[in-house]
């Protein structure tokens, strides 16, 4: 039994040293966009301190979603920040899974680069909304009366540039249309969706989505039109900005990923190479299939499959 379990750690070390070394070539040659995506991050966070200065609290303006809706008040408002760090964590749990696990459909820093994209875009268009209109904050916190209401001027520049967190982003306030949350949970699912495996997860992800909109109203952290606007317009920006973005090899599916048709005979033997090799300690190289592959007789081009038997008789 140790002698199994000795194997089997032997294994599972050389295929997650294997991943590494791949993940970290592909991340010295994407390495701008992740790291342009995680100072977005930051600007982000600091436009939505640099409103909280700039907020004033008044009446909470009419909201459907609060007279269906009763408010879970101060006491319960960790609900919804618990649905939304579960929504997190396993997001990203899941992006790093193929490092352990034999399944891999995608790249982990390819992943990454397209997650840091469409947050960016939709980032973007909300400071830009936030900061054209203010919005009394229906919070707990943001209310008339509350001492964190209101930010007083800062004293240096250096105060503005720590955004104060994580506190400064709990207890923020006019950072309203449209809701932050809900950016990055349709982005995740979104995203699981297209490269995730197991529907009934997917279809979990949807239901949270929906739970998390309706936690995020009760709480009132938002009002309906911010949570309502995010909806579509996150949507739309994935829609859009997935089509400019090259796409991501389908590391379970050789031919999909070359975009070459082959056999099932030869896909079966490319799968037996990648684990053999990744069991070894070693990567494999997707132009090794590439070359080989050319002797089947037709290549793709634009879409359009062409024969190339003229090529390989010598004419």
């Amino acid at each position: 039994m140790s002698l199994y379990i000795g194997r089997e750690a032997s294994k599972l070390w050389k295929r997650f040293c294997a991943e590494v070394s791949t993940e970290v070539n592909l991340l010295l040659e994407h390495w701008k966009y992740i790291l342009g995506g995680l100072v977005f991050q930051y600007i982000h966070g600091l436009a939505a301190r640099g409103v909280h200065y700039i907020h004033r609290p008044g009446p909470t303006l009419q909201d459907a979603g609060f007279f269906l809706l009763p408010e879970l008040g101060a006491d319960k408002a960790y609900i919804s920040e618990t649905v939304f760090s579960s929504i997190f964590i396993a997001f990203v749990l899941w992006t790093f899974h193929p490092f352990i696990l034999k399944s891999k459909r995608f790249y982990t820093v390819l992943v990454w680069c397209r997650v840091l994209a469409f947050l960016v875009a939709s980032q973007f268009l909300r400071i830009i909304t936030f900061y054209s209109t203010q919005l009394p904050g229906p919070n707990y916190h943001c209310r008339e009366g509350s001492k964190l209401a209101t930010l007083p001027p800062p004293h240096s520049a250096y105060e503005v540039l720590l955004i104060n967190f994580p506190r400064g982003v709990l207890y923020g306030c006019g950072d309203l249309i449209f809701s932050s949350h809900m950016i990055f949970t349709l982005v995740f699912i979104r995203t699981y969706q297209k490269y995730g495996s197991k529907r009934l997860i997917k279809q979990l992800g949807w239901l949270l989505a929906v739970v998390q909109s309706l936690l995020i109203i009760a709480s009132r952290k938002h009002y309906t039109v911010d949570v309502v606007v995010a909806w579509y317009t996150v949507n739309l920006v994935i829609f859009f900005v997935d089509k400019k973005l090259p796409e991501i090899p389908d590391r379970s599916s050789v031919g999909a990923s070359l975009l070459l048709p082959v056999s099932n005979k030869e896909k079966d033997s490319w799968n037996k190479e990648e684990n053999h090799k990744l069991l070894n300690g070693n990567s494999v190289d997707p132009m090794d299939r590439r070359q080989r592959n050319g002797m089947n007789g037709k290549n793709l081009e634009d879409g359009l499959a062409t024969h190339n038997e003229s090529a390989i008789n010598g004419a």
